[in-house]
């Protein structure tokens, strides 16, 4: 069974925006968040979960596609 379509494009998405979201995360964690460890703790907690919401949609998206035909 071939991997269609769908998933090649969604784990490049995924692998990408991971990777820019990561980016984006540090630069800001390093420009604006105030240099207490309490408050980078929670800071980075929930942009470490926050990119979970978006990769289920992409998630669920991938595996709607229909299965190619033998």
């Amino acid at each position: 069974m071939r991997p269609s379509w769908r998933n090649t494009v969604g784990i490049a998405v995924l692998v990408l925006g991971l990777a820019v979201y990561a980016l984006v995360v540090m630069v800001i964690g390093a420009s604006m968040v105030p240099d207490h460890a309490l408050v980078q703790l929670v800071f980075f907690a929930v942009a470490g979960l926050a990119w979970l919401w978006p990769a289920r949609g992409l998630l669920r998206w991938m595996a709607r596609g229909a299965p190619d035909a033998p």
